[in-house]
């Protein structure tokens, strides 16, 4: 995780559609695991929004026309770094949900996961998250989000 995860979006960042960049690396028996996985018709669930970042760097196949064509894609074995930006609009090629923390306002980790659910979602769930007094950011209560 890099040190640009915890900082609020830029003006350039919207601009350019670009983010910090965050290392990864998947082995090729990894990738092995998770095509099956994926072939058989189980769940990915990515912990993390780094490991939603990689598995979305790292998924290739046709274009994706939304989560029920996720099974199109598979995983390469592959390392680097990744600066992918997931914002409302992207369209998931790999994972199937996700386990996250409640994050900080105006963080490329709030569109993350509205990208995944829904601004209005994403405001609903932090609205409940508030009242039952959960605890956010990077040491508090997660959440398990599924298509």
């Amino acid at each position: 995780v890099g040190l640009g995860t915890f900082a609020p979006v830029t003006d350039e960042q919207l601009r350019q559609g670009a983010l910090h960049s965050e290392r990864y690396r998947i082995d090729a028996a990894t990738a092995r695991r998770l095509n099956a996985a994926k072939r058989q018709g189980r769940l990915i669930i990515a912990v993390g929004t780094t490991v939603v970042r990689t598995l979305e760097t790292a998924a290739h196949g046709r274009a994706s026309l939304g989560r029920a064509a996720s099974r199109r894609h598979s995983l390469r074995a592959a390392s680097g770094t990744t600066d992918l930006f997931i914002r409302p609009g992207y369209r998931f090629k790999f994972i199937d949900g996700m386990i996250t923390n409640f994050h900080v306002p105006r963080s490329s980790l709030m569109m993350l996961v509205a990208a995944f659910v829904s601004r209005e979602e994403l405001l609903a769930l932090y609205q409940k998250a508030t009242r039952k007094k959960f605890r956010f950011f990077s040491f508090g209560d997660g959440m398990l989000l599924s298509a």
